[in-house]
């Protein structure tokens, strides 16, 4: 099975397998959980620099900043995958 990647912004990708789920930074309950995985050194800022606008946590506990909105990282999240179907049923 192939690692599929997903671009977060920036010319940064995480492993599609590995999302667990992806959040917006907005409320507090998400904050506390981000300043969390700051404090265990296991958030990954991705964002360029820019302002955070997902959070995605991965299946290892850490958590991933990027600057492209959950629903961005969804579609392309959705694409590949349908990509990967539409190979899988041409083999």
């Amino acid at each position: 099975m192939a690692t599929e990647l997903v671009h977060v912004g920036h010319g940064n990708y995480v492993s599609a397998n590995k999302i667990v789920s992806i959040a917006t930074p907005g409320s507090g309950p998400v904050r506390r959980l981000v300043q969390e995985a700051k404090n265990r050194n296991m958030a990954v800022d991705m964002t360029g620099g820019r302002k955070t606008k997902a959070i995605v946590f991965m299946d290892n506990g850490s958590v991933v900043l990027a600057a492209v909105t959950p629903g961005t990282i969804d579609r392309r999240l959705r694409h590949s995958r349908d990509r990967g179907a539409a190979e899988e049923e041409e083999a």
